[in-house]
């Protein structure tokens, strides 16, 4: 009886085996879509489409990306779970993909189990922003600003829950301040508000603060990376302009359904990263002023997962729900 139940076990092993095999040495036998969750021309369609050419002449398939806009990116996600989980549905996703987690109360998916991650494959800073006509050069004299002003001053950001909110919301709880949130349709819209001198912060990645910086009509006081923007050199980072331990960055990482195979997630996994050492992708990246980041399979769901608590604190100090 034990070596009936020994040959069948060594029988189904074999059998995962081959089939594995199978799986890893067949894929892909057809064109893969990249789900993006925003607008053409927004970072996570941009970033997105540099990955699809390339993902595409080393999967020796085409790569396409459709843009599946709507609910914060729920519409998007929800249309890459009623995929099969084969590796021919993918999704690429921004921190706003943990945000939903904590801000929508009626998920139709488990956001830290129904979907795992290929790769973490960007991330970008914001920029604090405020108008050259307060006159204020440095975070420290502007947060001392605004604590003269409890409740008088305001941000603005793309919409609540957004990272440009959260941002926000992250800057008044590490400085003490009291300011009031100013939601608009899109970050652009908040600098603009800013230029036109309606509202008095926001913090919008890099490659929109730049060119308003440049032509005098933002103040740049600090990025919120790790790291300088090799885009604005002379801008300190947030922790270099005096608030220790501040780092808020909008990452970007491509995601497939939970159930799909381990040697297709591993195909995968092994081209995203190929694709992301490439100079070209990374000069692409940097002028955009996104940080290219280093992907590797499995990391990045832990990393998802410790995203969607701190970004979850976040939500629940800041009051912000959605429907």
């Amino acid at each position: 009886m034990k070596m009936k139940w020994l040959a069948a076990a060594m029988l189904a092993a074999g059998a995962q085996l081959v089939s594995s095999a199978h799986a890893q040495g067949s894929y892909p036998g057809k064109s893969i879509k990249i789900l993006v969750p925003f607008s053409p021309g927004s970072l996570v369609d941009t970033i997105a489409r540099l990955y699809s050419d390339k993902l595409s002449e080393r999967l020796g398939q085409p790569v396409v990306v459709e843009n599946k806009v709507g609910s914060g990116g729920i519409i998007a996600t929800r249309t890459l779970l009623q995929a099969p989980a084969d590796g021919y549905t993918l999704q690429m996703v921004s921190s706003s993909h943990a945000i939903n987690a904590t801000l929508y109360k009626d998920l139709p998916y488990d956001t830290a189990n129904d979907l795992s991650c290929v790769g973490l494959v960007a991330s970008s800073p914001t920029v604090i922003s405020i108008s050259p006509s307060l006159k204020i050069t440095s975070v420290k004299d502007f947060v001392e600003h605004v604590k003269k002003r409890p409740g008088k001053m305001n941000y603005g950001s793309g919409g609540i829950g957004t990272a440009a909110h959260l941002a926000g919301e992250y800057f008044v709880s590490r400085t003490g301040t009291e300011m009031v949130h100013v939601p608009y349709k899109g970050v652009q819209e908040a600098v603009m508000e800013i230029i036109g001198g309606r509202i008095d912060l926001a913090f919008p990645p890099v490659s929109i603060a730049m060119p308003q910086m440049q032509a005098g009509k933002l103040t740049g006081l600090a990025v919120t990376g790790a790291e300088r923007s090799p885009l604005l050199p002379d801008t300190p980072t947030a922790q270099e302009a005096g608030l220790e331990g501040f780092e808020y960055q909008i990452w970007y990482a491509l995601l497939a359904p939970k159930r799909t195979p381990e040697p297709v997630m591993q195909r995968l996994a092994t081209e995203l990263k190929a694709v992301s050492a490439l100079p070209e992708i990374r000069e692409k990246l940097v002028a955009q002023g996104i940080t290219p980041r280093d992907p590797v399979l499995g990391e990045c769901d832990d990393y998802i997962k410790a995203q969607i608590a701190e970004q979850g604190e976040l939500v629940k100090a800041s009051g912000a729900t959605a429907k």
